[in-house]
Order: C-alpha cells, then sequence, then structure tokens
C-alpha cells in the first residue's frame, strides 16, 4: 500500500475520499513549477516577439495544439478513472472510461471549434487538483496560499474559458493590439512567477 500523505490521511480514509493509487507531488515542486510556468509566459510576453502574438491569435482555433492539449487532457482523465477509488465509482469503471474516452474521440469530429481551449482549460483543472491536494492541510506553511490563490484564478478561468472559449480569442485580439498590453502582463505573470519560485525554497 502507498504511504498515507502528510495530510494526515490513513490508506483506508485515502481509499474512502477516492485518493487510492495517487502519490501526492510536494509543496516545493507543486508551488515551483507554476512559478517556472508563468515566469517562462512572462517573459514570451516581456518579449513580445512577431511569433508571439502570431501564436496566440492562431491558438484557439489550431488543430495540432487541439490535438496536443485534447488529447493530452483526454489520457489524463482517463488515466484518473482507471486510478479512481471505490467511494468515486458511480457507475462501474469500465463504463466511465469507456463512455469519457468516446466523448474524448467524439470531440474531434463533432464538436472541433475552438478544442485547443476546452483541452488547454480540462488540463489546467487536472493540474489544479494535484497542486491543491499537494497544499491540501498544510498549516504550518502559510506562504503555500500565494500558489493556492494562483491555482485558483487558473481555475475560474479555466471554467469560464471551457464554456466561452472563443473569449480568448477575443482576450488575444485585445491583448496584441498595442505593445504595451503584453508586455504589461507579461511583466506581472513574471514577477509573481518569482515571488512563486523563491517561495518554493521556504518550506
Amino acid at each position: 500500500p502507498l504511504p498515507a500523505p502528510e495530510c494526515g490521511l490513513d490508506g483506508g480514509e485515502r481509499d474512502r475520499v477516492g485518493l487510492r493509487a495517487h502519490v501526492p507531488m510536494n509543496l516545493l515542486t507543486a508551488t515551483l513549477l507554476p512559478g517556472l510556468l508563468l515566469l517562462a509566459l512572462g517573459g514570451l510576453l516581456l518579449w513580445n516577439g512577431p511569433a508571439v502574438g502570431a501564436t496566440a491569435k492562431t491558438l484557439p482555433r489550431s488543430r495540432r495544439a487541439a490535438w496536443l492539449f485534447m488529447g493530452a487532457g483526454t489520457l489524463w482523465f482517463l488515466w484518473r478513472l482507471v486510478h479512481l477509488g471505490a467511494a468515486d465509482e458511480i457507475l462501474p469503471k469500465p463504463v466511465l472510461i469507456l463512455a469519457f474516452g468516446a466523448i474524448g474521440i467524439l470531440s474531434f469530429t463533432q464538436a472541433p471549434d475552438f478544442l485547443a481551449v476546452r483541452g488547454l482549460a480540462i488540463l489546467t483543472l487536472l493540474g489544479a487538483g494535484e497542486l491543491l491536494y499537494a497544499a491540501y492541510a498544510e498549516w504550518s506553511h502559510p506562504q503555500r496560499l500565494f500558489m493556492v490563490s494562483a491555482v485558483y484564478v487558473a481555475i475560474t478561468a479555466a471554467i469560464f474559458l471551457g464554456g466561452y472559449p472563443y473569449r480568448l480569442r477575443d482576450f488575444f485580439g485585445w491583448l496584441f493590439a498595442l505593445p504595451g498590453r503584453p508586455r504589461a502582463l507579461g511583466a506581472l505573470l513574471a514577477s509573481y512567477g518569482l515571488l512563486l519560485s523563491i517561495l518554493a525554497f521556504t518550506y
């Protein structure tokens, strides 16, 4: 059996809450990863080369991005279903795997428009779950809330864009209309990413 995480749940309790076969990352990794991601995104926006705006504007409807993001999101979600705890099995596990696998495959033919945005939203939500689980019940590390706050902002954006994916196209159109806008957002993201990267080594 897997060892219980630091949040205080023993093996039986983990199984009852559906966390069987789930190995959480530690707080250092959970804080450093989004910090580095924000630093990378912020750096690209601060540079704001011609390729940055062009790539951002084509991403929402990109077929390659759809295959990458939606494909990865579907596989990750199916992996989570395979390791689903007994307490969360509303239907037999094979039925859930087949049903959601079919939905993922059919989305490429039946709902291809802005599929890259929906796939990115799925990846964001799944990744957010991993990060929040790492921070769960870590009361002795209040600085984790800087990471948690950023994750909840990402969750809110993912839920909104999952329902209205064309809004990402509109946002990118507005963002790159003036050269100062992406650089201002880049400075904000890079600054917060740097903060998270530093805080990751304070636990």
